[in-house]
């Protein structure tokens, strides 16, 4: 994993996808990972989601699930950007 793994072309979905595609999956075919920092989670986060800032992530890249679908989400969609590209590469 290198820099430019941050920079990948990942895709991108709606709040509105992501609600339905959580309304139509079980909790344990996905993983939901928010990357925002600890107090962003501890003020309020999706239900199920596990926290994982970014600055974290490339140290911590084996606590995912490469076989599960990953929906990755933070507060303004930069860090989460950053970090599907960063799983991506992975």
């Amino acid at each position: 994993m290198g820099i430019f793994d941050f920079f990948k072309p990942v895709n991108s979905i709606t709040p509105d996808e992501v609600r339905r595609y959580i309304r139509e999956k079980s909790t344990d075919e996905y993983c939901l990972l928010d990357v925002r920092q600890p107090a962003e989670y501890a003020a309020g986060h999706l239900p199920g989601a596990k926290l994982i800032p970014l600055g974290e992530l490339r140290s911590r890249i084996g606590e995912m699930n490469p076989e599960k679908p990953t929906v990755v989400y933070c507060r303004t969609a930069s860090r989460s950007r950053s970090a599907a590209g960063l799983l991506t590469g992975a």
